[in-house]
């Protein structure tokens, strides 16, 4: 394992300053991205064997691959629907009192120039369809009430360690691993909050051009694991497809017990066709992960013990680090909708763009 780094101390009152004042300070932006420029292999407390907290960058073997550029036909249907975008200033309800919800500095800074590409390519470049769905998405958002979701709030659902968001895959996917044999509480929808709340944060913790994320899935046959109810995983599958468009860069299961291949059998017809080509099932995950990165329950060389004392604010101070620079950048920028995710995630201007992305 590589060297040791010292713990990565998040900025809790840089978060708390841009809830109340909208703004943050440059400075305490700088300081912050100075914590996340470590060295190989870190993790967000220095821990190397065993591993308790999450990797904080992607292996050096890793490579994001780069987008391809538009076509001039995508182009137009992408400015057409950042006019259409940038003209909002409300977004739905999905009752008739209140009709309709303000757009919020958090909806505008969801809307960027890969947000809308995302639902753009989920829609075949149909531009009114895109439309449709990113204001579905926002208000889903606002109504699911995602904000209200806080650490504390989710705590108890992970407190076995039953979802693990840590390291990266070979293209710098963040890697969230699944381990249903550690379910710990009863069926219910805060079991679906818990994975949304998962996925939020592996978001938080893609680097500058990576826009999907890697599930992995162990059911360990040694556990067992109970069969999830259709209509959870049709929940599940509803919410993703609908809501997290072109996210999903692949889904690696290992272990499947006998009285879990119906359950696929049976949600299969609800997967979108794209969605199924990226299940692998049962194959060496060190092909997919580097074996720095990736834990010994699947085949890699971390030993990660799961200690919620320890994992669970690491985390989170993490995801906060990340956000809180994230919107700092935007704030400086100009707080525009259509921002590029390059240039928010850290990414350096380049030739022939503006803030990362063509010009």
């Amino acid at each position: 394992m590589a060297a040791t780094a010292q713990p990565i101390l998040a900025e809790p009152h840089i978060e708390n300053q841009t809830k109340q004042n909208g703004s943050v300070n440059i400075q305490d932006l700088h300081t912050s991205a100075a914590k996340l420029s470590i060295a190989e292999n870190a993790t967000v407390d220095g821990s190397t064997d065993p591993v308790k907290t999450p990797f904080i960058n992607p292996s050096s073997t890793s490579k994001v691959p780069t987008a391809p550029p538009l076509t001039s036909d995508q182009s137009i249907r992408y400015e057409k629907l950042l006019a259409t975008v940038q003209s909002w200033t409300t977004k739905p309800s999905s009752t008739p009192n209140p009709p309709e919800h303000p757009l919020t500095d958090s909806d505008r800074i969801w809307l960027t120039r890969e947000c809308l590409l995302r639902y753009l390519r989920a829609t075949k470049w149909n531009v009114h369809e895109a439309g449709i769905r990113l204001q579905a998405t926002l208000t889903w958002r606002h109504e699911y009430g995602l904000e209200n979701h806080t650490p504390e709030y989710i705590a108890p659902e992970n407190a076995t360690g039953k979802q693990v968001l840590s390291g990266y895959d070979v293209a710098g996917r963040p890697c969230l691993y699944l381990n249903p044999g550690k379910q710990n509480t009863e069926r219910s929808n805060k079991q679906v909050e818990h994975l949304v709340f998962m996925l939020e944060r592996t978001i938080d913790l893609m680097p500058a051009g990576q826009e999907m994320l890697a599930l992995l899935i162990n059911f360990d046959k040694k556990v067992g694991g109970e069969r999830p109810p259709l209509w959870q995983g049709k929940q599940v599958l509803n919410i993703l497809q609908s809501h997290y468009p072109e996210r999903l860069g692949r889904a690696l299961v290992i272990n499947i017990p006998w009285l879990v291949w119906p359950f696929f059998k049976l949600i299969n017809p609800f997967i979108d066709p794209a969605t199924r080509e990226k299940l692998k099932f049962d194959q060496d995950l060190r092909q997919f992960v580097p074996p720095s990165q990736l834990l010994k329950t699947h085949g890699g060389d971390v030993n990660f013990i799961y200690d919620h004392d320890v994992y669970w604010p690491a985390l989170n101070k993490l995801a906060v680090n990340k956000r809180v620079m994230m919107r700092a950048r935007w704030e400086e920028a100009g707080k525009k909708v259509g921002e590029s995710e390059y240039y928010l995630r850290g990414g350096e201007n380049e030739a022939g763009t503006v803030n990362g992305h063509p010009s």
